[in-house]
């Protein structure tokens, strides 16, 4: 899979921009350090780089310096992969807040990057169809009212979902396409990523991506992008 991705990216990026930046939302720069010495190990000819970057969801006092760690090394971004998630503020305001911070290099890249090929992946899963209707309960988003641990990370995995619809309709004017993601397996959830974000077969008629009904509903979409809006503005 890799070699096949190195040659994706080879066909869609510039040598210049044959770089990987791996967050780790841990922060733990070991850990990631020692994968990528195991994927260079066992990819001796991979040409692309792949680089550490710190990005701890769960603080979002210091998202805005790992986004511009990364503006500050890159002058492109193809391809965003929000694939981290605990439960409502990694799930939801650190993933958002990231993508915040990212949207323009995006929108710059697609300007001269192939059609369809600038891309968001919301990473949610299964969870997201077993959440409750309403989806989210607007009442409670601080938990003043105590809930299970269920009742707190189904609405976090369908906000997931609202994200990528609404993000979709927010960018609609700068060819950038935002697809979420349900997996069931772990083995497959890399793979339904890498095509997720890398397939050619995937156009702007897959924008915003398949849901449940109320999920994709453009209101609840608008109400929760601006809730999310209001608990990340003081970290802008």
């Amino acid at each position: 899979m890799l070699r096949r991705l190195d040659d994706r990216l080879h066909n869609r990026l510039p040598q210049s921009a044959l770089s990987l930046p791996l967050a780790d939302c841990t922060g733990s720069q070991a850990k990631t350090d020692e994968i990528i010495r195991d994927i260079e190990t066992s990819f001796p000819n991979l040409s692309s780089e792949l680089i550490f970057l710190r990005l701890v969801l769960d603080d979002l006092t210091t998202v805005r310096r790992s986004a511009e760690e990364f503006l500050g090394k890159e002058s492109r971004l193809d391809v965003l992969w929000n694939n981290s998630g605990v439960m409502l503020g990694i799930n939801n305001p650190g993933h958002f807040l990231f993508t915040y911070f990212l949207r323009p290099i995006l929108a710059v890249t697609a300007r001269t990057a192939p059609r369809n090929s600038v891309r968001v992946i919301w990473v949610s899963s299964s969870a997201a169809d077993s959440a409750p209707h309403p989806a989210i309960d607007f009442t409670n988003m601080d938990y003043h009212r105590e809930e299970g641990i269920w009742s707190k990370y189904l609405p976090s995995k369908a906000g997931n979902v609202l994200y990528s619809a609404e993000f979709a309709r927010r960018t609609a004017d700068e060819c950038i396409i935002s697809l979420k993601l349900i997996t069931h397996h772990p083995k497959k959830g890399p793979y339904t990523e890498l095509f997720a974000g890398l397939s050619l077969t995937i156009t702007e008629h897959n924008n915003g991506g398949w849901a449940r009904k109320d999920l994709v509903d453009p209101e609840l979409g608008r109400k929760y992008w601006e809730w999310s809006e209001e608990q990340v503005k003081a970290h802008w």
